[in-house]
């Protein structure tokens, strides 16, 4: 019978009575098809061991802390990778506060203190390019060469998991930025989402009959280039509701804070305070400057008719100027 996913942070708080496990490491940012394909080893892995499996992630970008200010846009929170690596068979989560003093653990020591002996494992599970420990000195080799003699496995898998093609964070980051999320769909395996509180804005929306929930994304959150986007809505236990975004600075009202701003079709209620997750699905247009107010309204209904069509959600058109 299959356990609740637990998640622990810091050493300190791995039970001592977790038991032997199957496990696997690494940032996840994103939890794409490459990691997955790395998760479904582990969970076949402890399958056949009888074994839990499990993965050890990082409380944030390595790069955050070892070269300040060169750490890329995530793709994900970390609660949301946490939950991502769950969904894809994960019963346990190990959450490291990566601190500049682990950033200088020797790769020897880390292996052995956090691989080998923290989480009791029988096979270890990474990625065939997987680097760790200072200097970034450490690699599936030296953990086989320390796993063998206590009768440990080591299985080094590849990423490729797009028609041969590798699959990686930095490979998703660039799609997003070019807008391209039908890419991103593919890589991901789902489409991207970002989560969010809904909070009060300008309000304009309201005014020109469009009400859009504006969204406070975490900051160094990656997010699909400027433009407009059909995707959906989700609160959580309610089922996603279709709907249109706008990645933008408001350029038709002089605006320069980029921010997201969501219209739910056929929804009437008040999302304030919420925390919502929106998905991009569809690329509909650029983020331009029209004439006028009256055709940006006009434009705005168009993108809202597109993404009826593009989401297959029928229904009334709301906010007709």
């Amino acid at each position: 019978m299959s356990r609740k996913p637990r998640a622990f942070v810091g050493l300190d708080q791995v039970p001592a009575d977790l038991g032997p496990t199957a496990v696997t490491i690494g940032v996840f940012d994103g939890v794409h098809l490459g990691h997955q394909a790395l998760l479904a080893r582990v969970v076949e892995e402890a399958r056949s061991r009888g074994v839990l499996p499990g993965a050890i992630t990082f409380d944030r970008h390595p790069m955050k802390v070892v070269r300040p200010g060169s750490d890329p846009p995530l793709l994900s929170t970390l609660s949301q990778r946490v939950e991502l690596l769950c969904q894809h068979g994960m019963e346990f989560v190990l959450v490291l506060p990566f601190t500049p003093k682990l950033s200088r653990m020797a790769a020897e020591e880390f292996a052995v203190k956090v691989l080998l002996e923290a989480v009791n494992a029988r096979v270890v599970v990474v990625g065939a390019n997987f680097r760790f420990g200072h200097k970034a000195a450490g690699d599936a080799r030296l953990i086989a060469e320390l796993a063998r003699p206590r009768g440990v496995d080591v299985v080094a898998v590849s990423l490729d998991a797009d028609h041969g093609e590798p699959v990686s964070s930095t490979r998703v980051r660039a799609a997003l930025a070019a807008g391209e999320v039908a890419t991103v769909r593919r890589l991901l395996g789902r489409p991207f989402t970002v989560e969010g509180h809904v909070i009060h804005g300008a309000e304009r929306g309201r005014l020109l009959g469009i009400p859009t929930a504006n969204l406070r994304v975490p900051a160094r959150l990656a997010l699909p280039a400027r433009g407009v986007y059909a995707g959906r809505l989700e609160v959580a236990g309610s089922p996603p509701m279709p709907a249109v975004s706008n990645v933008g600075t408001s350029p038709q009202f002089g605006g320069n804070e980029l921010r997201v701003e969501t219209y739910v079709l056929d929804f009437d209620g008040d999302l304030y305070d919420r925390l919502v997750r929106v998905s991009f699905e569809h690329r509909i247009r650029d983020e331009v400057v029209f004439p006028s107010v009256e055709a940006l309204v006009e434009g705005m209904n168009d993108d809202v008719g597109q993404a009826r069509r593009l989401l297959g959600a029928p229904g009334r058109r709301q906010g007709q100027a």
